[in-house]
């Protein structure tokens, strides 16, 4: 592959940094956030996808699933074929790839396209995502300039799933359900056009030679722990429906069976990882106290996360009867908060060290969610959903920024990939979690709501009666997801011992390939 002449140098270090690497980021941010966007960005259409493609509301949650199951199945492997294929090559394929799935799930004719073309999207998003922030890691060397560099990604990560609902609500009521998917098409022709002359190529120096049991075994690990997470919070939400039994979503016989599998699966990937000469996952990744900590936080972050956009969208559309680009609208704040915090925090990092910033972003988000756990059918937005929101996205910022910047630190070219694969990985599987556990306390206390009601004389059919049991869902599991996100402050709190001279990155252990 030819690359930029400036990349053609056999090494960078710290004291010669790639000189377009500022350029590079903007080409690796713009693709970043063409993954975060797609993982949220068809929840608001698809009530427009599954009325046109007469997709059932039995199959509906295939749409989502089929990208998250490969998105998430795959990581570990996509981190280590950017490693060892080249992080700026698997770029190219994975945006390419994703752009062509985007094409073909906007053209989509039936159910079966479609939900073909969503699980190639999360295919190749398994080869793009640990590929740019890999990249991040082997190109920015100084401590200054990578925290910097992570508050980009950082303000992404946190804000992304919020501009997706938005955009989704956009281009679903004013353009077509299917330009959803073919708004990827331009970003990934842009970003591909403008990776090729200012992203250098760099690789794993040494043995590179694959783990294909450990690809095998994580792969259906986590496909299928995902899977029997996502069975659950599907249950959970079916028997809350009108007409649904009301009963927990753990009562699915495969659900256990899927998340067991996975269980096993994992274990038996640890252990080949323990004896293989060149793992696919090195176990020094996760025991480093630091780096395990923070992965750990990302686990719960994410699991808490998920339940703030999902169970906020519901309560804008369903209670307040906002439109679906009100809805989008109304998610902005946090996105604003994480705006905020993220550059604040570029500049704190390297002054103060992660753990301060990890521990106050927990609380902060924390308090958001907790504060959102007092909404009630009449609350007006401006009252207690504003300043939630605005507390969880500054909350996110000052927690997504070092979290990557500790998660990667210190990692190696070798490594890049991997680690990056990691992080994102935990936060997949935390959502996965956080999704089928929110959902059932939801499920369980907009039953007991209810049934409290009735006993206590209310008409059962009085919509109102049905519309506050609803809130009390939405609000336990933002009360829920504040426990999560407050034990992932705690975690941080007590794991990670990393101060700001910890930082910065050996130079020696960072050479880039040309």
């Amino acid at each position: 592959m030819t690359d930029f002449p400036a990349a053609r140098r056999a090494t960078l270090t710290d004291d010669e940094p790639y000189p377009q690497r500022w350029l590079a980021l903007a080409v690796v941010a713009v693709t970043v956030l063409m993954i975060i966007l797609d993982a949220t960005i068809v929840n608001i259409a698809l009530p427009s996808v599954s009325r046109d493609l007469h997709i059932s509301a039995a199959t509906q949650q295939w749409i989502v699933t089929a990208y998250t199951l490969t998105f998430g199945g795959f990581l570990l492997l996509g981190g280590r074929i950017a490693d060892f294929w080249g992080r700026k090559r698997t770029y190219l394929v994975g945006a390419a790839g994703f752009a062509i799935a985007s094409a073909v799930g906007g053209l989509a004719v039936n159910e079966q396209m479609l939900f073909i073309a969503r699980a190639a999207q999360g295919a190749f998003g398994a080869l793009l995502g640990p590929a740019s922030l890999a990249l991040l890691t082997v190109l920015f060397t100084d401590a200054k300039e990578r925290a910097k560099a992570f508050a980009v990604y950082g303000a992404i990560a946190g804000g992304g799933s919020a501009v997706g609902l938005l955009l989704g609500g956009v281009l679903t009521e004013y353009a077509d359900w299917r330009w959803c998917f073919w708004v990827n098409i331009p970003v990934a022709i842009v970003a591909i056009a403008a990776a090729i002359p200012f992203v250098p190529e760099s690789r794993a120096p040494g043995e590179t030679k694959y783990d294909v049991p450990g690809a095998v075994l994580v792969t259906l690990g986590l496909t299928s722990f995902v899977y029997g997470f996502t069975r659950v919070a599907q249950a959970a939400q079916q028997n809350a429906a009108p007409g649904g039994s009301g009963a927990s979503g753990w009562g699915d016989g495969w659900a256990w069976f899927f998340i067991g599998a996975g269980v096993l699966l994992v274990a038996s990937f640890v252990v080949v990882e323990l004896r293989v000469r060149n793992p696919l996952l090195p176990m020094r990744l996760v025991l480093d106290r630091n780096r395990g900590g923070a992965y750990l936080t990302s686990t719960l972050v994410g699991a808490g996360l998920i339940g703030a956009f999902f169970f906020l969208s519901l309560y804008f559309q369903q209670v307040l009867g906002y439109k679906p680009i009100e809805a989008g609208f109304a998610s902005l704040p946090s996105t604003l908060g994480v705006l905020i915090a993220a550059g604040a925090a570029s500049g704190l990092v390297p002054r103060l060290g992660p753990r301060p910033l990890m521990v106050v972003g927990g609380i902060l988000a924390a308090g958001g969610l907790f504060l959102m756990s007092f909404l009630t059918v009449d609350s007006s937005f401006w009252s207690l959903a504003f300043p939630g929101e605005l507390l969880l996205g500054l909350g996110l910022g000052f927690t997504f920024v070092p979290l990557a910047n500790l998660a990667l630190v210190g990692v190696g070219t070798h490594d890049a990939g991997a680690a990056s694969a990691v992080l994102q990985a935990v936060q997949q599987v935390g959502a996965s979690i956080g999704t089928a556990l929110l959902a059932t306390l939801s499920v369980a206390a907009i039953s007991s709501s209810f049934t409290d009601a009735v006993k206590s004389g209310a008409n059962p059919q009085d919509p109102a009666v049905g519309l506050n049991a609803q809130v009390d869902g939405y609000t336990t599991a933002f009360t829920w997801a504040a426990g999560l996100l407050l034990l992932g402050a705690l975690v941080a709190l007590v794991l990670v011992k990393a101060t700001k001279e910890d930082i910065p990155t050996d130079a020696d252990s960072l050479v880039h390939a040309g």
